[in-house]
């Protein structure tokens, strides 16, 4: 019997010269920008699907501008916004008028953005050496000094404009308050409390809110300011805990570095002083129980954030610096509340 004939196979059509990969040519595979380790999940996926009609060059580019201005972490920008907007309700004591609100609410965003983008120049150098930092777009190569500056520029002029629609007291204040943005990132290099700038940096907003409202900065306002810094001092220090010791080996000052194995008690005394200093707050505003009630869960918050770090583990430490906009939203509920009531 005469064996089966076998199917013969179809020959595969050579490729071209032109397609055919040379022996060792690495294979072709869609680029995607990267993201520092630090980014919110839900934030980058945001800025994705908002970009992703256009060409991937220019995606991936616009992408990039947005993380070297930290639009892909907006935990920051919210820790700046709270203050702000304690102040606008304090000085109108109510709801304040719309035109102030939108101003300060877009220049929040537009200087927090500012101050990240010069920050990321000045540390361009340092930020490489840093775990957490070395996927940022000047550390990586994916965004030029030159760029950063030009970018830093661009949202100050913005940010300017949009104060020129107020009076000319809150625009001199302005003056202040943009030296103190571009101060800050230069300060880790010379004094081991760069947190007490990135405080005033942070808190100029409130003395610049009040000027816009009633035209000057009375007590309370100034108060709340104090509040304000010894706040940021205890949010940057958590945050600077993370890093700690990748700045000790790059020569980075920090409160976290100065504070050493003392820095949960000091953390836990910062944490009082700043209730004791909003409780004056309250008491020059003449805020009611609603007020008190937010205190009383910004205690347990602070409380909670001590708890989380008395491992001093990183990924904690990110964790409680983060869970401050929850700190920041009570207060403001409060003050909301306890003038709504009075």
């Amino acid at each position: 019997m005469s064996p089966t004939p076998r199917k013969r196979q179809p020959r595969k059509p050579n490729p071209s010269p032109a397609t055919r990969p040379r022996p060792g040519a690495p294979r072709a595979v869609a680029r995607k920008a990267p993201v520092p380790a630090d980014s919110s999940t839900r934030a980058t996926r945001v800025l994705n699907w908002l970009l992703r009609k256009l060409p991937t060059r220019y995606r991936d580019k616009a992408l990039d501008y947005l993380v070297l201005t930290r639009m892909d972490r907006p935990i920051g920008a919210l820790l700046l916004l709270w203050p702000t907007w304690w102040a606008l309700w304090l000085a109108a004591g109510d709801f304040p008028p719309w035109k102030p609100l939108i101003i300060f609410t877009l220049g929040v965003f537009a200087m927090r953005a500012a101050g990240c983008a010069i920050n990321d120049y000045a540390d361009r150098k340092l930020d490489p050496q840093v775990a957490r930092t070395a996927g940022r777009p000047i550390a990586s190569g994916r965004v030029t000094p030159r760029e950063a500056l030009v970018v830093f520029a661009v949202l100050l002029v913005f940010a300017f404009v949009l104060v020129l629609f107020t009076n000319r007291f809150t625009i001199e204040l302005s003056f202040v308050g943009a030296a103190l943005a571009a101060l800050y990132p230069f300060t880790k290099r010379y004094t081991s409390m760069p947190q007490v700038v990135l405080g005033a940096a942070f808190g100029w907003s409130i003395p610049m809110a009040f000027a816009a409202v009633t035209h000057h900065v009375p007590p309370v306002g100034w108060l709340l300011f104090i509040g304000n810094i010894i706040w940021s001092v205890v949010y940057d220090t958590e945050y600077a805990m993370v890093d700690r010791d990748d700045d000790i080996k790059a020569g980075a000052k920090s409160t976290a570095i100065l504070f050493g194995d003392a820095d949960l008690p000091i953390l836990g005394v910062l944490m009082g002083t700043f209730l004791l200093t909003m409780l004056f707050v309250g008491q020059r505003a003449a805020l009611g129980w609603p007020y008190w009630s937010g205190l009383l869960i910004a205690a347990a918050l602070f409380g909670y954030q001590l708890w989380m770090i008395r491992g001093r583990a990183r990924d904690t430490c990110l964790r409680a610096f983060r869970h401050n906009n929850w700190l920041g939203l009570v207060v403001w509920i409060g003050i909301v509340l306890a003038l709504a009531v009075r």
